[in-house]
């Protein structure tokens, strides 16, 4: 079968290189059992990439499943994937195959493969490496024979760097990679997906298909659509539905285009004076940085005061503090009165020690916890209550998913506040 023929058969429009690179390199690999890893970015249309694959193979015939790997919860996917004994877990109340098992003798494309667990990840290794896999709550091994088909929008080298995806199944999946082009990367094929669009929407809704004058279509082709094909998609149907005058100049397309056209900035390295993307790789880097920049400043905050209580010239405008014994804690003070004293808090910053003669001879830092799962804990806790235990809003303020902060109630064992 020619190329033209495979993109008439499964809809695909364009005809850019990378666009066309890409479906050789499917038509190619479709016949044999490799495994493949298919990367871009979200709306370019990978799953159908997955299923001309499958379509071109020798296992056409047989089943084949799409599964979208970052919909299934944490605590149930690997029942999904492998199944599960009757009384496993709670809620088992009877026995279930799952997709390998159901599959066999097909193709399994796992969509978003990226946010499978570390544990789920090790059992996918085993499938693919051995064909075997256990049930869950079972002891028992059982033979499958599925072709695997993986799909990211994320860079798994990257996640395999920082710990969130296992290296050794990332070169499993990662046999014969594919990489489907970004529709800005694809600008000569944009007015044409949008006209096959309009067209389709147009019989769909009996009207008459949309027609764009030359300067829509040069604002079409410069958007940088970070949907991608699935964007353009939406928008060419809500001008064939809402739009009553169907010659389309700029300014009207641009009321259905959103306000702000994103770009897509390069990523800083670890350059001096950057901060490497690494850097922000996940939570607790991130708690990391912000506990080492508050101590910094904390420390900064001492010396100036240090600095203030050594120079009296400086010290002109600042709080008066008063040391009754050889040891005292400073306090962090707030004016009470003009001259007349300064309120305590009980916030202990710093031991000073004293000679009695008003000089100040040395002092020393106190050390406050650095426990990174303390502080997380503690963070967790504070979030809960201020949104009042509602986990959702818990977990966008503290800008992690709510399957993560789930996670880390268990860890934690934190209970709902």
């Amino acid at each position: 079968m020619d190329q033209q023929s495979i993109k008439n058969r499964f809809g695909i429009i364009g005809n850019s290189p990378g666009l066309n690179h890409a479906l050789n390199v499917a038509v190619q690999v479709a016949n044999t059992d490799l495994s493949v890893l298919i990367n871009g970015e979200s709306g370019v249309g990978k799953e159908v990439f997955s299923q001309i694959i499958h379509s071109l193979s020798a296992r056409k015939h047989n089943p084949f499943i799409a599964v979208n790997c970052g919909a299934i919860p944490e605590g149930t996917i690997d029942s999904e994937l492998f199944g599960h004994e009757k009384g496993s877990f709670t809620g088992a109340v009877d026995s279930r195959k799952g997709y390998f098992e159901t599959v066999n003798g097909g193709t399994i494309f796992l969509d978003e493969i990226g946010e499978l667990p570390l544990g789920t990840q090790a059992r996918l290794l085993r499938v693919l490496e051995t064909g075997e896999y256990i049930r869950v709550g079972s002891s028992k091994v059982q033979k499958t024979d599925v072709r695997v088909i993986a799909a990211t929008n994320k860079d798994l080298l990257e996640y395999t760097h920082n710990g969130k995806f296992r290296e050794d199944l990332y070169y499993r999946l990662n046999t014969v990679p594919i990489r489907v082009p970004a529709l800005r990367d694809r600008k000569d094929d944009i007015i044409l997906l949008f006209r096959k669009f309009t067209t389709d929407f147009a019989e769909r809704y009996k009207t008459t298909p949309v027609q764009l004058s030359d300067d829509a279509k040069e604002m079409l082709i410069n958007y940088t659509w970070p949907g991608n094909v699935r964007e353009l998609k939406n928008i060419a149907e809500q001008i064939s539905v809402l739009s009553k005058d169907k010659n389309i100049t700029a300014e009207q397309l641009r009321s259905f285009l959103p306000e702000h056209n994103y770009t897509r900035l390069p990523v800083l390295t670890s350059d001096t004076g950057h901060v490497s993307q690494r850097e922000f790789a996940n939570e607790r880097e991130i708690l990391y940085k912000l506990f080492f920049d508050m101590k910094k400043d904390v420390n900064e905050l001492k010396k100036m005061f240090f600095d203030l209580l050594q120079n009296p010239a400086m010290a002109s405008h600042a709080p008066v503090f008063t040391e009754p014994g050889s040891i005292s804690s400073m306090k962090e003070l707030t004016p009470v009165t003009a001259n007349t004293g300064y309120a305590q808090t009980n916030t202990p910053a710093v031991i000073i020690r004293n000679n009695n003669d008003g000089n100040i001879q040395q002092h020393e830092d106190v050390e406050e916890s650095l426990s990174i799962m303390d502080k997380e804990k503690e963070l967790i806790i504070k979030a809960l209550k201020k949104h009042r235990g509602k986990r959702r809003d818990a977990s966008l303020d503290l800008g992690i998913s709510e399957r993560t902060l789930y996670r880390k109630l268990k860890e934690y064992d934190i209970e709902n506040l």
